[in-house]
């Protein structure tokens, strides 16, 4: 394993960890378990992802059999966009710590930087008659940071973070934030290589972690079962001859060289799989290098802004909230 020094923290960071979207409670307890013991210790939630009572029962039972501690683990979760204001940061932290059995997450994130009306009974967003979801117009990320802040410093938190907000976004919090941001978690694969937010978080000691870095698989049937929305155009990476190609040559699957190619440049990478062969595959990264011909290859397929699968549009009418933080295609 290789790790992430966390600049304000001295606290480190596993380059890999288990990503946990799209991975229902019935299953994912299972493969944190399994993950433990086949050696990670970063696990990656979400309130949002609905299974982190799933994760903490597997975690606690773990470190009951023996096999290792809390200190030896790395946890993030994220304040949901439900949640996305000072006044509710501590209610849904301390539901999220009672979830996941714990007295304090390692790293919490803003899920995304803009925020919607909580149905109270459900903690999910309002959606109105229309299908559009209900915006809260009112997100202020400022006095939302302070309060993680005040969090923090409570020990309940051990670092803190971002995810999918753009650079403007970040510099506006780090401008008057007391604590900057340690990590920001975004998209970030082979078609979509994020070279200039990366090279802005280097410049300021912001840790940068791909989500989707084999390019999300199973996004599409996702988003077309659960919102009725269907990508234009969704990447098989995996299945890219280059891929296959440099893949064939390490004796190394395509998975494993998509993300050695991320964890080379510095990228933390949370993969998810609940098959134990993948799990085993994807912690198999780290024993090869790739020669700087095949990472130009690779570097090659980058689409920029047109690889982006993740622009949010399945939750209708969230680019008109003030923080959606994407350019709208065919927006003038």
């Amino acid at each position: 394993m290789r790790y992430a020094t966390l600049s304000q923290t001295g606290d480190l960071m596993p380059t890999l960890g288990l990503g946990t979207w799209q991975a229902p409670p019935d299953v994912i307890e299972s493969t944190v378990y399994k993950a433990l013991d086949l050696g990670y210790r970063h696990i990656d939630t979400a309130f949002n992802y609905n299974n982190e009572e799933a994760i903490g029962n597997a975690i606690k039972q773990w470190i009951t059999d023996g096999k290792g501690t809390r200190k030896d683990l790395f946890i993030t979760t994220k304040l949901p966009h439900v949640g996305n204001r000072a006044s509710d940061v501590r209610k849904f932290l301390d539901l999220q710590l009672s979830r996941l059995q714990m007295d304090y997450v390692d790293l919490y994130l803003i899920h995304v930087p803009f925020g919607f009306h909580c149905n109270l009974d459900t903690l999910t967003p309002v959606v109105k008659d229309n299908g559009e979801y209900d915006l809260d117009m009112e997100t202020n990320h400022i006095n939302t940071w302070r309060v993680m802040e005040q969090c923090q410093k409570e020990g309940r938190i051990r670092n803190l973070g971002l995810s999918n907000f753009n650079q403007a976004q970040i510099s506006k919090i780090m401008k008057h934030a007391t604590l900057k941001p340690q990590v920001l978690q975004v998209e970030l694969h082979a078609y979509f290589q994020q070279l200039e937010l990366r090279k802005f978080c280097a410049d300021n000691d912001i840790v940068v972690t791909a989500y989707a870095p084999l390019g999300s698989p199973g996004a599409k049937d996702h988003f077309v079962n659960k919102y009725n929305y269907n990508p234009d155009a969704f990447p098989d990476l995996l299945g890219r001859p280059e891929v296959k190609e440099i893949a064939s040559r390490h004796g190394k699957t395509p998975a494993q060289v998509l993300l050695n190619f991320l964890v080379n440049q510095k990228v933390v990478v949370i993969p998810k799989s609940t098959s134990e062969k993948r799990l085993k595959e994807n912690f198999d990264i780290y024993d090869f290098e790739l020669m700087p011909a095949e990472i130009n290859s690779l570097k090659n397929l980058d689409k920029g802004e047109g690889g982006r699968i993740f622009n949010f549009l399945f939750w209708k009418g969230v680019e008109k909230h003030p923080e959606y933080p994407f350019s709208v295609p065919g927006a003038v």
